[in-house]
């Protein structure tokens, strides 16, 4: 049965009846978790077992943020605290052995309780002005650096059985504003933009996934946001940048974007989006925005399918406990 072109959230730690009925009819391709579906580590495998069955798939995709820093959904007391990225761009010669020795680490925490994708590697270059909501997520601010440490982490993720979803495509880093709570303008010429933001971007576009920025940029689309722009999709992300992975949306819900659900989520689709992400669990929003997502199918259908065959759930060997205490006394020499 097709898949409606959607990544969607729940509520809690397990599903209601009225979500599993929901999810169900709906068939979203994918379901994101954040810290309130977060328990035990028994509790989260009863939870990605119960998404998955509402869609009658054992390997559908589950994603989360498990970054690193003050983007972890997962954390103590049942799994590690990961060291935000900015850590492993202070980290000179040893950096993407240990970013990717971390991400391998990670990719074992999520798998182990069937996730599957993870929004990372945040490829984002932040600018001295801009707001700390990317701040010591990025790697540093050399896009050259943060590139070599992003291809580090995505390997890591990928050697683990995990999908890795760069962002915030084409760029974040220049934002002056939160965009969960504000629409960011940046009015950085094109040619700044491309020097340094699209930079890494394009360096890691045979990436599998992507997710977009909820950002305007005047000198491409001075009135859109990279998520609805069809200019910014065509031009920069498919053209300039050369990504034709799977691209969805950042979160729907965010204040960055304007209007109803509904209409958020079609001019998104309209603008050249593969699948538009919801995230809060709200059922009502989730419902306006499932009114606007089309069937997974054309060339969207094909990028997920592209992304999903790299997906290696053997991922590779790992003794874990030795890779923990290598892990710990490499950040600690560093």
């Amino acid at each position: 049965m097709t898949s409606r072109a959607l990544i969607l959230g729940c509520a809690g730690k397990s599903l209601s009846a009225e979500e599993a009925a929901f999810f169900r009819d709906v068939r979203p391709w994918g379901f994101i978790l954040f810290k309130r579906n977060i328990g035990t580590p028994d509790e989260v495998r009863a939870l990605t077992a119960a998404l998955r069955d509402c869609l009658g798939s054992a390997t559908a995709p589950i994603l989360i943020d498990q970054e690193g820093g003050r983007v972890q959904r997962m954390g103590p007391p049942h799994w590690p605290a990961y060291p935000a990225g900015g850590r492993y761009g202070r980290l000179n010669g040893s950096a993407t052995a240990i970013a990717r020795l971390g991400a391998r680490l990670m990719a074992h925490d999520l798998a182990d309780v069937g996730i599957n994708v993870d929004c990372a590697p945040v490829l984002d270059v932040p600018a001295p002005s801009a707001h700390d909501i990317i701040g010591d997520r990025a790697y540093g601010t050399n896009p050259a650096s943060v590139a070599e440490i992003g291809r580090a982490v995505a390997e890591g993720l990928m050697a683990g059985g995990v999908l890795p979803v760069m962002k915030h495509i084409p760029g974040h880093g220049r934002a002056a504003c939160d965009s969960h709570l504000g629409l960011p303008v940046v009015e950085a010429s094109r040619e700044a933009l491309a020097a340094q933001d699209f930079r890494p971007f394009r360096a890691l576009a045979d990436l599998p996934m992507a997710m977009s920025a909820h950002v305007v940029f005047t000198a491409i689309d001075p009135e859109r946001p990279a998520t609805q722009s069809a200019t910014v999709i065509r031009e920069v992300i498919r053209g300039e940048i050369g990504f034709d992975g799977l691209l969805m949306t950042d979160d729907l819900s965010m204040q960055a974007l304007t209007g109803t659900f509904r209409a958020r989520a079609e001019r998104a689709f309209a603008a050249g989006i593969d699948l538009g992400l919801h995230c809060n669990g709200a059922m009502d929003e989730m419902r306006s925005v499932a009114e606007a997502a089309p069937a997974l199918d054309g060339r969207a259908a094909e990028r997920a399918a592209a992304a999903l065959a790299r997906l290696d759930p053997a991922g590779d060997d790992l003794d874990v406990p030795e890779a923990r205490a290598r892990f710990a006394a490499a950040l600690a020499a560093a």
